[in-house]
């Protein structure tokens, strides 16, 4: 069967996450976003993991998979994916002498290399790869040149794009050849707007199970990845982290990485990281859908502040009435039947699954955004 999967989110455990984050609204946004898989995140957390147990013993529309975030010596982020919590307290037992925040922290600081960290978790059975590899902060190709360079001779099992990256930036890359590439939301809220932001829909063989799921990575059963374009994410271009001024390449070198208008750090962007790395034609991957979330495309159009305005909320919910949930609204609705509820959305979701959008790119820690042609 074909699921859609989101399979990296956080807790309220972790840094800067919304308290609402609990199992049960994570769930019921689940089901209308249109998800069939989702990651529980933070499944080093024994709280985190003692919450998420009641609903794991009677699962039945979404499959919940126990997936967590370290972070490594080098501040490397490692997304690890398991079939049981059992493997997440092995793990944990592992890494305990060389974290002091192991047990209190969703995403633990490990002083340990990327090597013997994906090591361990080889050892427990887990997979494991870098979390959103691109980003100029806290990622493998922020750090490093290759994947050797952060994991040596252990194996990735999986590579997570990041939101201000598809998989055209990876696909030149020699390293990255065969890595199944994940794109997650990484949500730090359970609004509808952030889960599923970013999804895989991936092709089970058999029925619906966390074994199956996890298989299904491991193989690179992906049929397709679907998210942001690049350049909404909020580190695609080479900026200034202050006044997120964006700048080529060779300006930021000409500066010396500091800007010119207000002297802060000018951070190099994944448009530009991957283009340094990239080598020759770009390998086959499985097709790239870019989307928009549905709240952010009413909001667009009626001009609000916010997805969560009386209005746009009316009009979302009329959306998820006749439909039932998200995705499939923005991937394959026919477009009469989405101008049956509002004929602007449906211009809209016309206009982005031909790519006819300007795109205004984020860089330095902002956002980007879009406008309709």
């Amino acid at each position: 069967m074909l699921a859609n999967a989101d399979l990296h989110i956080h807790s309220p455990f972790s840094m800067a996450v919304s308290g609402a984050m609990r199992p049960e609204k994570l769930l019921i946004a689940s089901k209308v976003k249109g998800l069939h898989v989702l990651g529980t995140g933070d499944a080093m957390h024994p709280a985190w993991q003692q919450e998420w147990k009641p609903f794991l013993e009677n699962m039945q529309e979404i499959c919940v998979v126990p997936t967590g975030e370290i972070e490594d010596d080098h501040r490397v982020h490692h997304l690890v994916l398991a079939e049981e919590f059992g493997q997440f307290d092995q793990l944990r037992d592992l890494l305990a002498p060389k974290s002091r925040s192991i047990g209190t922290n969703g995403r633990p600081h490990v002083y340990l290399s990327g090597e013997i960290i994906a090591e361990h978790a080889h050892e427990v059975g887990a997979l494991i790869g870098p979390a959103h590899a691109f980003t100029p902060w806290t990622a493998l190709f922020a750090y490093h040149d290759s994947v050797a360079g952060c994991y040596g001779d252990e194996k990735i099992d999986l590579l997570e794009l990041g939101l201000s990256a598809d998989s055209s930036y990876g696909a030149s890359i020699p390293d990255l050849s065969g890595v199944p590439f994940l794109s997650n939301s990484d949500a730090h809220s359970p609004q509808l707007e952030k889960i599923g932001r970013e999804f895989n829909r991936i092709q089970v063989s058999g029925h619906l199970s966390v074994r199956n799921v996890l298989d299904c990575i491991r193989a690179g059963e992906i049929t397709m990845n679907a998210g942001f374009f690049p350049e909404e994410g909020k580190y695609n271009r080479t900026a200034c982290v202050r006044c997120f001024t964006q700048y080529s390449l060779e300006e930021a070198q000409q500066h010396n990485w500091r800007c010119p208008a207000d002297g802060g750090l000018i951070k190099k962007g994944v448009s530009d990281r991957a283009r340094e790395l990239s080598r020759g034609t770009p390998g086959p991957r499985p097709p790239y859908l870019h989307i928009v979330p549905l709240g952010q495309i009413i909001q667009t159009l009626e001009g609000a502040s916010s997805p969560h305005t009386k209005k746009c909320r009316a009009i979302y919910d009329a959306f998820i009435m006749a439909f039932e949930n998200e995705i499939d609204i923005l991937v394959s609705a026919p477009l009469p039947e989405i101008r049956a509820v509002h004929p602007g959305v449906a211009d809209a979701i016309s206009a982005l699954r031909e790519n006819r959008v300007i795109l205004h790119p984020g860089g330095g820690g902002k956002f980007g955004t879009f406008s309709l042609k």
